[in-house]
This record gives C-alpha cells, sequence and structure tokens, in this order.
C-alpha cells in the first residue's frame, strides 16, 4: 500500500505564549519555537502501521520553507520511507482551496493508494482534506479513528461523531482520510533516528515542477481572506455557588430560571 501523509510545521502551543502582532492580522510569529502539527503526527503514525502489517511505502509531504525539512525529517525517523518538500512564494497567502490544490499535484506526480491529512493543520479549519478529496474526485472520510484493511480495493473505517458515538463505513480505494487524535499512540523519536536520517535526500518541488499555474495559488487566487484577529471580551467572571450539594443545586436551579434557561 503506498501512503501518502500530508504534514505541517506549526507553532507549539506548550512552548509557546501566542500573542497578536501589532497590526491585528496574524499572531507575532519572531522567536516561536514549531513542532509538527499535533494531528498530522497520528496520521504518520497509522500510516507506519498500515504498512507495517500490509506492505508497502509512507511517503510524507510538507508545504513551506526550508524549516519545513525538519518536519519531514523528523518524521521519517518516525518509519516514513519518503519526504517530500513543495517550496515556492507563490504559495504564500494560499486559502484551503490553494493549497489542496498543490497536494493534489503531488498526488498526481506519484502513485498513491490512500492519502492522509490531520483532521486539524489549516488554521484549524479543517478543510484541506475534503477539498483535496473533492479536487481529485475520490471518497472521504473525516475524523477517522479506526482502519481496518479489508483487501486490496476497500477499507473499514471509523469516524467519530456527536455524542462521543463511532460512525463505521467501508471506503473504496484510492481515498482521502482526515486522521483525529487517540487513533493510535505515537512512537518516541530518539536522536538516533534523527542521526540515521540526517543525510537523507528530500527532493523539493515548485508550483511549476506540479505542472500547476502560479495564478491558481497564492492570495490572488484566495477566495478566503484573513483580515482580522482579536481577542475575545473578558466577562465579569464566574459566580461561585457555596453551600451543601442540595443549597447549590437549589441556588443554580434559582439563577437558570432568572437567566431564562429554565421555565
Amino acid at each position: 500500500m503506498e501512503i501518502l501523509v500530508c504534514v505541517k510545521r506549526v507553532p507549539d502551543n506548550e512552548e509557546n505564549e501566542i500573542e497578536l502582532n501589532s497590526a491585528g492580522n496574524d499572531i507575532e510569529r519572531d522567536d516561536l519555537v514549531y513542532s509538527v502539527n499535533e494531528w498530522d503526527n497520528y496520521a504518520v503514525e497509522e500510516a507506519i502501521q498500515l504498512v507495517d502489517k500490509h506492505g508497502g511505502c509512507v511517503t510524507v509531504v510538507s508545504i513551506g520553507d526550508e524549516e519545513s525539512e525538519e518536519v519531514l525529517r523528523r518524521e521519517m525517523a518516525m518509519g516514513a520511507e519518503k519526504g517530500i518538500l513543495v517550496s515556492d512564494d507563490a504559495i504564500e497567502g494560499s486559502d484551503g482551496r490553494g493549497i489542496a490544490t498543490v497536494l493534489k499535484g503531488v498526488v498526481e506526480k506519484g502513485k498513491y493508494d490512500l492519502i492522509m491529512t490531520g483532521a486539524q493543520a489549516d488554521a484549524g479549519a479543517a478543510q484541506v482534506g475534503g477539498m483535496l478529496a473533492a479536487l481529485m474526485d475520490v471518497p472521504y472520510a473525516s475524523l477517522v479513528n479506526k482502519i481496518e484493511v479489508l483487501d486490496d480495493k476497500k477499507l473499514k473505517v471509523g469516524r467519530e461523531i456527536e455524542g462521543g458515538d463511532q460512525e463505521m463505513n467501508e471506503i473504496t480505494l484510492p481515498c482521502v482520510l482526515s486522521i483525529q487524535t487517540g487513533i493510535n499512540e505515537p512512537r518516541y523519536v530518539g536522536i538516533r533516528g534523527i542521526r540515521k536520517v540526517a543525510s537523507v535526500e528530500i527532493p523539493t518541488m515548485t508550483v511549476s515542477d506540479l505542472g500547476l499555474s502560479a495564478d491558481v495559488v497564492g492570495a490572488g487566487a484566495a477566495k478566503v481572506k484573513r483580515t482580522d484577529y482579536f481577542l475575545p471580551e473578558m466577562g465579569e467572571g464566574a459566580e461561585m455557588l457555596e453551600g451543601s450539594t442540595d443549597e447549590i443545586i437549589e441556588k443554580l436551579i434559582e439563577l437558570l430560571k432568572a437567566k431564562g434557561g429554565l421555565q
């Protein structure tokens, strides 16, 4: 099974204190610590486990500048066999469709049975996986937390749905799956593994290499534009209820009635 996993270099929320820039249209990116997107890590681990069981090859692809190569090498140290970096100034400012268009170009340069993305990466919009599948005209499943190979043409996938329930579906290959966290436990990547792939050549591709025109990506082609970031207004704070359990319940009911939450 040939699997392509899309990964992204993002600010590490645990290592950074995120602040808005002076213009209010982006976060302050100077001196940020970056890492691989959490959801993408689960996608790579799942791809590696599928190949370990059924054979094949895992390729990871990232769109970004040369620093994104670090993310690719980390995932290769994890167990992916190949990496592809797409780097081109023309991509700067692309919306979800623009990114999906670039990834479609990557897919068409190879021969993949399964394309996987993290459930979220594109500024939390969770849209690139679905857009990629639509552009490719192949089946798609989101929030996938279980994958079972039925045969060389079909998978059974579980999806997380509302209420904590799981929906099971059969899906034909090739397809695109967006992977939810918790589907597995991503393996630890040690220094020895990183050193092992440090000298492996990672090809870099541009928009033209993918057979795309620069006018179909980038800010000029974007239908969705980010115009403003703002911090939510702070409320007055929570009202803490005191007393015994029965007293707290009685006070809560009265408050809900007063606010129109209960009739």
